[in-house]
C-alpha cells in the first residue's frame, strides 16, 4: 500500500477513533466516518472523542466527516468499525458507493444476531461474493492502542496477498501485526472470546479465586476451539493472537468491558442487555451470547460456559447457580 492511498474508517467509537488515530500518525490518509453530526461537531471543534477515547488528541491531518457514501466512494481501503449489530444497516446503504476492487477490513469483533454469520460473511452477502475483504483481530484495547503502547494484532485475508496487503495498512513501529489466511478462525476466536471473558467476570465478583479464572479461560479456549473448527476454522488459530491472546486480554484486562459485565454480574448487580437512553452501546460480549449460542447449537458444538452465560444474562439465573450447574457436570476426559 502507498501513503497517497486513502482509508476511510467506518464508526467513531473508541476502536475505529483509535485505528483511525493510529494510521493518521503514520502518515497516511485517513478520513474517520462519523455517524451522529453532532458528535462531528464535538470532535472537530476539540479534536477529541471525549465520549469513546477521553484524553487522546486527534491527529491535525486525521479528516472527518459525516458523509459516508462521499467518503468510501473515493476510499481505496475501508475499515469498518461499527459494532456487530449495527454493521449490515451501516453498510447496506454505502454498497453501491464502494468501488471494486477496494479493500474491506473488518475490525469489528461479533456475529450477526439474526443470521449468525461472521462480519466478513455479512460483508459478503451485501457486497457480493467477490468483494475483497480482510479481517484485523487480536488483543488490543483501544485506548492503550490508540496511545502508542506496544500490540501484537492479526490481521487475515482468504489469499495470501490480501493477508499481506491488511497486515501491511496497519503494521508499525509499536504494533506488530502478524498474518493469517483463517479468516473464519479469527473472527470465531474474536466473537467467542467475549462470551468466556463475562463467565471469568462473573467468577471473579463471585470472588472464586485465580485457580478459577484460569479454569473458565482454558476451558473456554476448548470451546471455542471446537466452535472455530465446525466453522470451518483451524484450531491452532486459535491457539494465537486472535484467540488465546485476545481470551486472556479481555478475561483479564482493567479496560475490559466483556469482564465488567461478568464481574456486575457475579455481584448480583442488574447488568443492561441493550443500549441505555444515551445511545451508549452495550459490551459485545452480551449480544454475542445469543448467536455464538445460537451458532453452537446449529453446528452442534457443546459450549457448556456460553450456555451458562447466555442464561445467566437473558433468563436471569443467578451467577453462583451457573457457576454450580457447571461444576456438577459428569466428569470427562481434558481432551
Amino acid at each position: 500500500m502507498t501513503r497517497d492511498e486513502q482509508i476511510a474508517v467506518l464508526g467513531a467509537g473508541a476502536w475505529g477513533t483509535a485505528l483511525a488515530t493510529v494510521l493518521a500518525r503514520a502518515g497516511r490518509r485517513v478520513t474517520l466516518c462519523v455517524r451522529r453530526r453532532e458528535h462531528l461537531a464535538a470532535l472537530d471543534a476539540a479534536r477529541e472523542n471525549a465520549a469513546y477515547l477521553a484524553g487522546v488528541r486527534l491527529p491535525d491531518n486525521l479528516r472527518l466527516t459525516a458523509d459516508w457514501p462521499a467518503a468510501v466512494s473515493a476510499s481505496d481501503v475501508i475499515v469498518m468499525a461499527v459494532p456487530s449489530r449495527h454493521a449490515r444497516a451501516a453498510i447496506s446503504p454505502l454498497a453501491a458507493s464502494i468501488r471494486k476492487p477496494t479493500l474491506i477490513v473488518n475490525a469489528v469483533k461479533g456475529l450477526e444476531a439474526d443470521t449468525m454469520m461472521t462480519m466478513t460473511g455479512m460483508l459478503s452477502d451485501v457486497l457480493g461474493a467477490d468483494a475483497a475483504l480482510a479481517v484485523l483481530s487480536g488483543p488490543g484495547f483501544a485506548a492503550e492502542v490508540a496511545r502508542g503502547k506496544a500490540a501484537a494484532l492479526v490481521a487475515a485475508g482468504r489469499d495470501e496477498a490480501t493477508a499481506r496487503r491488511a497486515r501491511e495498512i496497519f503494521a508499525n513501529r509499536a504494533l506488530r501485526v502478524y498474518s493469517s489466511t483463517d479468516v473464519t478462525g479469527i473472527e470465531i476466536g474474536g466473537s467467542a472470546k467475549n462470551v468466556i471473558a463475562i463467565a471469568a467476570g462473573a467468577s471473579d465478583g463471585l470472588e472464586l479465586g485465580a485457580g478459577a479464572r484460569a479454569a473458565v479461560i482454558t476451558r473456554g479456549l476448548a470451546e471455542i476451539m471446537r466452535l472455530a473448527a465446525a466453522a470451518g476454522g483451524r484450531r491452532e488459530t486459535v491457539a494465537g493472537l486472535s484467540g488465546l491472546g485476545d481470551l486472556v486480554l479481555t478475561c483479564t484486562g482493567e479496560l475490559s468491558r466483556n469482564h465488567a459485565a461478568g464481574l456486575a454480574l457475579g455481584r448480583g448487580e442488574r447488568v443492561r442487555t441493550d443500549a441505555d437512553d444515551t445511545g451508549h452501546s452495550v459490551a459485545e460480549g452480551i449480544v454475542n451470547a445469543k448467536a455464538v449460542r445460537n451458532l453452537a447449537g446449529r453446528l452442534g458444538v457443546e459450549m457448556p460456559i456460553t450456555d451458562a452465560v447466555y442464561r445467566a444474562l437473558y433468563e436471569g439465573r443467578p451467577a453462583n447457580i451457573m457457576v454450580e450447574e457447571l461444576l456438577s457436570r459428569d466428569p470427562k476426559a481434558e481432551f
